[in-house]
């Protein structure tokens, strides 16, 4: 008998599982809208191209190495980072009370902020302090609290199924009823899974009852510049939150808009009440990250780094952004006029309110089952698709199908 016999088989990831399905899927027009990376038109991967071009300069640079990097990082990337998601003109970077830490991709950035919160967060070991993710959420929140040792990881009203839109009143009257010093994880913007945001109005009611209520902010910025193409205006919750003076993390991720998906860069940024404070922080997430990773990797950084530092290769990655934003933008805009074309019942606005990646279809699980088995169409059983996955050769295909879907069950009642 092997002494790891009692170990159970665990469950897929279900969005890996999807891809797997996908890929042994022989249809000649199947289609997969579950992955959640962008692709182009011809439905590939895309390389931007400065990443390429900051990639050659790196080869080309003499005087790097591969020497181990600071424990914490980076630091010109991590500053970097810390400057896109707060803004050029940051008071609280001026007051010199902002940090980071190189993280490894938006999760790693999380699960150290997880690991801090719950180690030094209101007093120490903070098990039983609640955490509020949104419901529905990124399925990583609860398992990266949860693994960090939070015992008490609640939900919070965030979807209204009914009109297919943003559950305010629900969110704000959770934020009120939570207790004093409760975390709550907030998605910066493109909201995943949904894609709804609240609006600069709602964040500021939002952010007056967490001010009020002593909550903690944490926020998932996965998209920045990537939902609306700009890079001010996906931070506006952040900047807010930091000008009524939180003290806040932010994770970051540059998976999505440097497309160094298998790079891995994240960053977590420490928005502080003044420098020693900020220091204090540092100094423990640092003993954190030693017997985590140890110390960062470098060519996902640099490439990083050197774009954001650097004015001109700046303004290229910002319009490579757009590039990828403008293009999700337009395949909303085809598959509601497609899907209202076609007469399918229901409504399809939200379709094009939502923003960002991924769109909240509405599709309920026996839907997304006949898509899936009928039609050869790869979606999460919650109705969760990604806009990259459509394009201009499989939309009319993709609307055709959630038609008969939808139009099917329709029928059947």
């Amino acid at each position: 008998m092997s002494i790891f016999s009692d170990v159970p088989q665990a469950p897929p990831v279900a969005v890996f599982k999807l891809t797997a399905d996908f890929r042994e899927d022989s249809h000649p027009q199947k289609v997969n809208l579950g992955v959640g990376a962008y692709r182009t038109d011809d439905c590939q991967p895309w390389v931007l191209p400065v990443v390429k071009k900051v990639e050659r300069l790196i080869v080309e640079d003499n005087s790097l190495n591969h020497e181990y990097l600071p424990i914490l990082g980076l630091p010109e990337f991590r500053s970097a980072s810390s400057k896109v998601a707060l803004g050029d003109d940051s008071t609280a970077i001026k007051e010199d009370r902002v940090g980071g830490v190189q993280a490894l991709g938006g999760t790693g950035a999380l699960r150290i902020g997880a690991e801090f919160l719950r180690r030094w967060y209101n007093g120490t070991n903070n098990t039983a302090t609640p955490v509020y993710v949104s419901a529905p959420t990124w399925e990583n929140h609860n398992s990266v609290f949860a693994d960090a040792g939070f015992k008490d990881i609640r939900p919070y009203h965030y979807w209204d199924a009914a009109k297919r839109g943003l559950d305010l009143t629900g969110l704000l009257d959770d934020l009120e009823k939570a207790p004093e010093h409760s975390i709550f994880v907030l998605h910066a913007c493109a909201h995943n899974p949904t894609g709804t945001d609240p609006t600069p109005d709602e964040w500021k009611k939002i952010a007056e009852i967490m001010k009020r209520r002593k909550l903690f902010v944490f926020f998932d910025s996965a998209y920045q510049g990537f939902a609306s193409g700009s890079l001010d205006k996906d931070a506006w919750a952040i900047r807010y939150f930091v000008s009524e003076g939180f003290e806040l993390f932010i994770a970051q991720s540059f998976s999505k808009n440097f497309g160094l998906y298998n790079e891995r860069v994240g960053n977590l940024t420490v928005v502080a009440q003044d420098n020693e404070n900020l220091t204090r922080i540092l100094s423990q997430m640092e003993k954190i990250v030693r017997t985590t990773w140890s110390n960062p990797p470098s060519q996902g950084a640099r490439i990083v780094s050197k774009t954001l530092n650097c004015p001109e290769l700046f303004a290229e990655w910002k319009g490579n952004v757009k590039t990828m934003a403008d293009r999700v933008l337009l395949m909303r805009d085809q598959l509601k006029a497609k899907l209202q074309a076609l007469g399918t019942p229901g409504t399809w606005d939200h379709i094009t309110q939502q923003i960002g990646m991924f769109s909240f279809t509405g599709l309920n699980p026996k839907q997304v089952e006949y898509m899936i088995k009928e039609k050869h169409v790869y979606l999460m059983a919650s109705g969760r698709i990604n806009m990259c996955g459509l394009t201009t050769k499989n939309i009319d295909y993709v609307a055709q199908s959630i038609h008969e879907a939808v139009t099917k069950e329709t029928n059947a009642k």
